[in-house]
């Protein structure tokens, strides 16, 4: 081919077609990422594809100037040749930008192909102009406008065939089709508009000291670039595939897979074995450690049995950190007893002592197991089973593993729906208060009485509160039930009152949530103050626990009740923790002795537990309550060791207020 004294290389001219779609699908790989990114890792992958497109094209605009061979000599002008390649990048970025937005409309893909074609335009003329020669370029406007509107339409097309493939990372054949698309742009512009020009040669002088000649210009310039190109394409990918990945894929504090590479793992690599097992491992107590040592070395205990785990697992599996103090673990090839086994190393090696920047720590664990294809096909079911399975390891005592089983889906189902309706179940008036009276054997009469939840649930009758009490203290709806409770309780002893049907204190079990807030004490004077009932006649029953938890704290809150008038007794004692070097800390009016002493009082052992109590309440000066009582041996017996109030289904069961005005009828004389 000629024109004007220019002859081309047609191999060359392959060659720059080639390298700027080699620079096009590479840039388009690259900007796949952008809809996976946000921010600055965004503005990363943009600027990373700008610089690859820009950099292909404008190589190859000097490939196509290689690929001539002018009869005269050629210099080049350095500045114009590097603002031809900012104009050709800051094209590019805002091409890029426009049609990797979240929502692809129209107007965006026309206004990006009109952006890059006119960039590739004017990236063209600026490089044509950083020539110096004994010859002078004139340009036919008609031609050159044929030249333009095929960079322009070209690119529109490349640009449009972006919604085809603007997700996906890897090889796709849209994304090829728009590669040689925005390459036939550029060399489809490049070769018309010079066909389309007339080369007038005139008296050629000497070129001014910054011009340098044409041969190490272009190798110098294209060598550059295209290392530049390489440089940028395979830093992008090490970033993507070992930076970025990891950030995406691990664990930051443990290194450990998080819920991405989970994913990612059970969807190539975990089914397709005979059967599987997945772990749910969640350390109990936990958040003890953080509160009182703090976070720093909680993070550094979660590393030591994120390192313990994954040698429990060995090469046999795979462990991720789901977050806080959850782990799970998943075995693909493995039998149900091979998965007990595993677990029991587990909860071993986890609870052997860790020494922490001179803190020796203690933790134990609790672990819910599913198995495939018993318990689920695919990642959703099994974690879903192996979760249910950990709730049953927890509420059983913790620092267990159990395996999952369709009983534990039944309970656990009922429980989700149980919360659900406890949430609703205070608006709609579905609790009830029952009152169990507290008895003197000796004196025989009503001295108090213990008032008691119940759920009347609309669908399954009446709710044991065994089964919801422990929810409503999980989601910490028990305080606007006890809110509720105290003013409901208050309200009908003054009714009591009032109608001289009985005249003595009503108990009501505290949760250590109400000890929380610090708002005890304004709460029980505001149900005092509203139902007119004097402070003498309401006394709150606590645990041990309860006392023992944050124990200054509690016992400001209950000493400040008792100076209101309020009674306090200690609920189930002997069975907490051990709190007799505390207990004449603690300000309690009686101390009440568990049911599980009295039911099995004929035992030496337990009967020797029963003296010591009543003595000890003596001692302090504090009265003591017997529940559980049944039978007229236990009565015996607790009068003979000094104990004379009693609570049971002896002397009366829990009774609605209406049974309980005909009891109290029966049972005044």
């Amino acid at each position: 081919m000629d024109q004007m004294g220019i002859h081309y290389n047609i191999w060359i001219v392959l060659l720059s077609y080639t390298l700027a779609a080699a620079a096009a699908y590479s840039a388009l790989n690259l900007i796949s990422q952008v809809s996976h990114s946000a921010g600055r890792v965004r503005r990363l992958w943009l600027l990373s594809g700008a610089c690859v497109l820009g950099g292909g094209i404008w190589a190859m605009h000097f490939v196509g100037i290689m690929a001539s061979r002018l009869p005269f000599k050629v210099s080049y002008h350095p500045v114009m040749a590097a603002v031809s390649l900012l104009i050709i990048m800051s094209s590019c970025y805002a091409t890029l930008q426009l049609v990797t937005a979240p929502r692809q409309r129209s107007w965006r893909l026309l206004a990006g192909g009109g952006i890059l074609g006119s960039g590739i335009s004017f990236m063209h003329y600026a490089g044509m102009s950083s020539m110096e020669m004994e010859a002078k370029i004139h340009y036919r406007a008609m031609d050159q406008a044929v030249s333009v509107l095929i960079a322009l339409a070209a690119s529109y097309i490349g640009v449009l065939m972006f919604r085809r493939f603007k997700d996906h990372t890897g090889f796709n054949r849209w994304k090829l089709y728009s590669a040689l698309f925005i390459a036939l742009a550029v060399t489809g512009m490049h070769y018309t508009s010079l066909r389309a020009s007339d080369l007038h040669s005139y008296s050629w002088q000497a070129p001014a000291p910054m011009l340098m000649e044409t041969d190490v210009v272009l190798l110098t310039g294209i060598s550059l670039v295209t290392l530049f190109v390489l440089a940028v394409s395979g830093g992008t990918v090490f970033l993507d595939r070992d930076v970025l990945e990891r950030m995406a894929y691990h664990d930051p504090l443990t290194e450990l897979p998080n819920r991405h590479g989970l994913e990612r793992y059970f969807k190539d690599d975990f089914f397709g074995g005979i059967s599987g097992a997945v772990f749910f491992v969640d350390l109990d107590r936990f958040k003890s450690i953080n509160d009182t040592l703090g976070h720093d070395i909680g993070d550094l205990l979660l590393c030591e049995v994120s390192a313990r785990l994954t040698c429990c697992v060995g090469g046999k599996g795979k462990v991720f950190r789901l977050g806080g103090d959850e782990f799970l673990i998943a075995l693909p090839d493995c039998t149900a007893v091979a998965a007990e086994e595993v677990a029991q190393h587990i909860l071993q090696e986890l609870k052997k002592s860790y020494s922490i920047e001179g803190n020796e720590l203690y933790v134990t664990a609790s672990v819910g197991i599913s198995m495939t294809p018993a318990h689920g096909t695919d990642r959703s079911a099994l974690m879903k089973a192996a979760d249910t399975a950990l709730y049953t390891s927890k509420d059983s005592g913790k620092n267990k593993f159990s395996v999952f089983d369709l009983e534990m889906n039944r309970h656990q189902v009922r429980r989700m729906s149980l919360e659900k309706d406890l949430r609703k179940a205070l608006a709609r008036s579905e609790f009830m208060v029952v009152y169990q009276p507290k008895w003197d054997s000796l004196l025989n009469v009503t001295v108090g009485l213990e008032a008691l939840l119940r759920w009347r649930h609309p669908e399954h009758g009446v709710i044991s509160p065994g089964e919801f009490i422990p929810i409503a203290e999980e989601t910490g709806l028990i305080v606007p039930i006890t809110y509720w409770m105290l003013h409901e309780v208050c309200g009908q002893n003054m009714l009591w009152h009032q109608a001289k049907v009985a005249s003595v204190a009503v108990s009501i079990n505290m949760s250590a949530r109400m000890f929380e807030g610090g708002s005890l004490y304004e709460v029980v004077e505001e149900a005092l103050s509203r139902s007119g009932l004097a402070p003498h006649f309401l006394e709150l029953e606590i645990t041990e626990s309860i006392a023992m938890n944050n124990m200054e704290e509690t016992v400001a809150q209950l000493s400040k009740l008792r100076d209101l008038g309020v009674r306090v007794s200690l609920d189930d004692f002997g069975t907490g923790f051990s709190s007799l070097g505390n207990l004449d800390e603690i300000p309690v009016n009686t101390l009440k002795i568990d049911q599980v002493f009295i039911r099995k009082s004929k035992m030496h052992s337990k009967k020797a537990i029963i003296s010591n109590i009543i003595a000890i309440a003596s001692n302090l000066n504090m009265e003591v309550v017997a529940e559980g009582v049944e039978t007229t041996e236990q009565i015996e017996l607790l009068q003979s060791l000094g104990c004379s109030v009693m609570q049971g289904y002896y002397y009366g069961r829990p009774m609605p207020v209406n049974e309980l005005g005909q009891w109290f009828i029966e049972n005044t004389a």
